[in-house]
């Protein structure tokens, strides 16, 4: 009877630390998600002159982005169309990046089936509807130096909707070329009115959902 009461005793105790586990792991989830997101704000007024700046070698640069769902993860690049860096005494003073998104490529599943209906989905209208949205665009409002990095500002547009963010990112320029390069920042798509699989939108998705979270960053390079 003894030796009962101790199993009961220590099987009580199991399921306290297992329930106290699940508990952490939820609140770590939670504020790991929380802190991944960039956060939006309004967008800032700024006049810049696109075909000034227009000094950016689209076949060089391009933006990455990835996807996650609870099945697995896509990535690939999307091209620019054009865009623009003024640097000015080595230091990063304007750009202005306009996105292609008619050009949305796939790179996990390259030249599959799969990369092809992928490639379809992402352009259509119930995602990123590059029908009616051909290009997205993110211009630099303001430039600060952080820790020996820059913190860049600026208005991101995609479809109908445009918000400031600001990325972590660095400049070098090598043999007459100045490269952009940020540091990977995470996106809420259901910011920017994509909602296809959203749990924000649609209710009874269970596994189905895609994370509105999505991964990008960039790498500009100017025209030599």
């Amino acid at each position: 009877m003894e030796n009962k009461l101790k199993i009961t005793h220590k099987l009580k105790k199991m399921k306290k630390i297992i329930l106290s586990l699940v508990v952490v792991a939820s609140v770590l989830t939670a504020c790991k998600e929380k802190k991944e997101k960039v956060a939006v704000k309004e967008a800032v007024k700024v006049a810049v002159n696109v075909n000034e700046l227009n000094n950016v070698d689209t076949a060089a640069s391009v933006l990455n982005w990835k996807g996650t769902k609870p099945t697995g993860a896509h990535d690939g690049v999307v091209s620019l169309k054009s865009g623009g860096i003024l640097v000015e005494g080595g230091k990063l003073k304007e750009g202005v990046f306009v996105i292609d998104m008619n050009t949305i490529v796939n790179k996990d599943m390259a030249g599959s089936e799969g990369a092809g209906k992928l490639e379809g989905h992402l352009k259509a209208p119930d995602f990123f509807d590059v029908a009616t949205y051909p290009t997205s665009k993110f211009v630099i409002t303001n430039v600060e130096e952080v820790a020996g990095k820059l913190s860049v500002t600026g208005n991101l547009q995609i479809k109908d909707v445009t918000k400031s963010i600001t990325i972590p990112a660095m400049i070098t320029t090598e043999g007459g070329v100045t490269t952009f390069k940020s540091e990977t920042f995470n996106v809420d798509r259901s910011d920017f009115n994509v909602k296809y699989g959203s749990k924000k939108f649609f209710e009874g998705l269970k596994d189905k959902f895609i994370n509105d979270i999505m991964e990008f960053s960039f790498v500009v390079k100017t025209k030599s």
